[in-house]
């Protein structure tokens, strides 16, 4: 049973920047796309950004391009997303996200099956 616990979440002002983290449990999850969606309140869970399973590709919507980064590290099971410049409107929970094909791309939210349990994000104007 795959387990995903997310960290790294907080209060921060705007244009401050924080590092979500995410830590997977499994043997298998180098083989698997990661990602991180979010969720307003009263508003639907979007897909904020993908990384590939090999991490040579990734995706950010474009609310977030060119401040928030994704990587992963497979030694440590852990999928990171860094966010600069923060906005009120990032204010949202933040969930970790595990591919549900083995070796795929990731950059597309129907592409993932499993979701962490979240890390709220807020940002103060």
């Amino acid at each position: 049973q795959v387990q995903l616990v997310e960290s790294g979440g907080g209060l921060v002002q705007a244009g401050g920047s924080l590092r979500l983290s995410c830590a997977a449990s499994g043997p298998t999850f180098s083989i698997y796309a990661m990602g991180w969606f979010r969720q307003a309140p009263g508003k639907e869970r979007e897909f904020v950004s993908g990384i590939s399973w090999s991490g040579s590709r990734t995706y950010y919507t474009n609310s977030v391009k060119g401040r928030f980064t994704i990587s992963r590290d497979d030694a440590k099971r852990t999928v990171y997303l860094e966010m600069n410049s923060l906005k009120p409107e990032d204010t949202a929970v933040y969930y970790c996200a595990k591919g549900s094909i083995a070796y795929g791309l990731g950059l597309q939210g129907h592409e993932y099956d499993y979701w962490g349990q979240g890390t709220q994000v807020t940002v103060s104007s």
